[in-house]
This record gives structure tokens, C-alpha cells and sequence, in this order.
């Protein structure tokens, strides 16, 4: 068992120092070209193991998305309408208590140590499964692309999660983006694209724009309404970033309330001067 762990430990480290490799911008050291994307150095093996061992099922919902594009807020509302049934309760709602990211966890994440029993852990998840990732679409499993499973991708503006070369964390935020996209043209059934921006201005209308690409009936009855706008208040920003779970402790190796800054849109005009503005239009 132990030279099986030692071998396992030595190819994830040839897979890693094969890579071209850049200095990070965030808390990964090194950002390494994995696949034409840009993968912080502690995913790599994360995003091999989700490729090779993750087997989705049919009903599984995934929430893609390029980091810092609204992916919080998101989990959230997937979370909450696909199991509105479940948790008919807004006042003992799971989200109260749980981090979004603790009820929609990355594969590509936890599948990067203990792979046996975060494997294990997935596999036994309540069904339907609503599971986050920011991997690229041409390198998600095989089993996703193929299975009936659905995706919702949400991005945002580019000057709001900030890129400049394309050197960052699952990067070129272009090419993450153009992935999706494409999917969602050529099998609108399979991937549903919003615009972070669409989402903030119109959120009832997406939501039901979601609930009805799940085939959720929570847009149906007398009281849809309502039920919409009780997911709506439950998922706010700032009831997000009020609640006492998220404002302490870490997910990720990360403080809790880093995912619950601000959700301003057009907010990086007060933070970039005209040349990097410029030079950002040309990238």
C-alpha cells in the first residue's frame, strides 16, 4: 500500500514538473499549462484525477464557471431549486448553515488528495448532484461531455475578474469562455450560458431561465412566484455575506468571506488606470 501511495506521489510530481509553468497571481506559487488552460500548481493532479476517475450520472446539475464570475451566487441558486423539494424550509435552509461551496463542491478540488474517499464522498451525495467547476469545457470528463447531465455557465466582464495575458487560474478567460459558449449553441439542452451582468439586472427572469432548463416544476402553480422570490432573498449577495457561516473560517484553503466581496458590476473602473484599461481592450 505504501509503495502504491509513494508511486502514485511520484507520477503526480513528473505530471507537474513536465508542465510549462508561470508565477501565480493569487495563492497558488505556480500556474502550469495544463491542456491549453492555466492551472494554479495544487489542481493539476486534482483536474487529471476528475478526468480519469469521475463518472457523472444523467441527472447531475454542474455550476462552470471562470473564477470570480459570479459562481458563489450561482451554487447558491442551483442549489436551492434543485432541491426546493427537498428543503421546502427557507427559514432551515441548508444555506444558512453551509457554505455554498461546502453544498456544491469542486471535483477537481477535493479529488486532489484522498482520492479514494473523496471519490467515495461524491459517489454517495444525495441525488441530483449539484456539483461547481471552473475546468475548461474541451477538458471536463468524458463522462460529463457524453452523460445527460446539465451544465449552467455564468460569466461576467473580464475587467471585473481582472486578466491580462491570460495567465491565470484555469486562463485564458477568452478561450474558458468561447468553450462554453459554443456547447450552449450547439446542444442548448445540454449547457445554458449567463451573463453575470443579465443575471444582476434581470434576476427573476434567469432564474426561471434556469428552473425551466432543469426541468424544475418551481415555475409552475399559483406559487411560483413567491417560491422564486423566496430562492431569490434566501441567495442574495448581502444575505450571503451576513450569515455567521460565512463570515469565518476557510474552504479551499481560503478565508470564507473572500467569496462575498463586492458584486458591483463595472466596479474595476475604480481600481484600473487608462493605460492598463487600454492595454486590457487589447489583450
Amino acid at each position: 500500500m505504501a509503495l502504491a501511495s509513494h508511486k502514485q506521489t511520484n507520477e503526480e510530481n513528473d505530471l507537474t514538473l513536465s508542465l510549462p509553468k508561470e508565477t501565480g497571481l493569487s495563492a497558488a506559487p505556480y500556474l502550469h499549462l495544463f491542456q491549453d488552460f492555466w492551472c494554479p500548481s495544487f489542481y493539476v493532479q486534482g483536474v487529471n484525477n476528475f478526468q480519469k476517475h469521475f463518472h457523472a450520472k444523467d441527472n447531475d446539475v454542474f455550476v462552470a464557471s471562470f473564477p470570480k464570475s459570479g459562481t458563489t451566487w450561482l451554487k447558491a441558486l442551483g442549489f436551492a431549486i434543485v432541491n426546493h423539494q427537498r428543503f421546502s424550509s427557507f427559514d432551515h435552509h441548508p444555506l444558512l448553515s453551509s457554505n455554498p461551496h461546502q453544498l456544491v463542491p469542486f471535483p477537481e478540488f477535493i479529488l486532489s488528495h484522498d482520492l479514494h474517499d473523496q471519490i467515495l464522498s461524491l459517489s454517495n451525495m444525495s441525488e441530483p448532484r449539484v456539483l461547481g467547476t471552473h475546468v475548461p469545457f474541451p477538458s471536463l470528463p468524458q463522462s460529463i461531455i457524453k452523460s445527460n447531465c446539465k451544465i449552467i455557465y455564468i460569466c461576467r466582464n473580464p475587467f471585473d475578474t481582472f486578466y491580462c495575458n491570460g495567465i491565470m487560474g484555469f486562463g485564458p478567460w477568452w478561450s474558458h469562455m468561447l468553450g462554453y459558449w459554443k456547447e450552449s449553441i450547439a446542444r442548448p439542452n445540454k449547457v445554458l450560458f449567463l451573463k453575470y451582468e443579465d443575471l444582476k439586472e434581470d434576476t427573476v427572469f434567469h432564474v426561471k431561465r434556469i428552473a425551466d432548463f432543469l426541468d424544475s416544476p418551481i415555475t409552475q402553480g399559483r406559487e411560483s412566484n413567491t417560491l422564486i422570490e423566496n430562492i431569490i432573498k434566501l441567495c442574495g449577495f448581502e444575505k450571503m455575506k451576513d450569515l455567521k457561516v460565512n463570515k469565518s473560517g476557510y474552504i479551499f484553503g481560503v478565508e470564507k468571506k473572500i467569496f462575498f466581496q463586492k458584486s458591483k458590476i463595472g466596479d474595476w473602473i475604480n481600481y484600473f488606470s487608462p493605460s492598463i484599461i487600454e492595454k486590457l481592450k487589447k489583450s
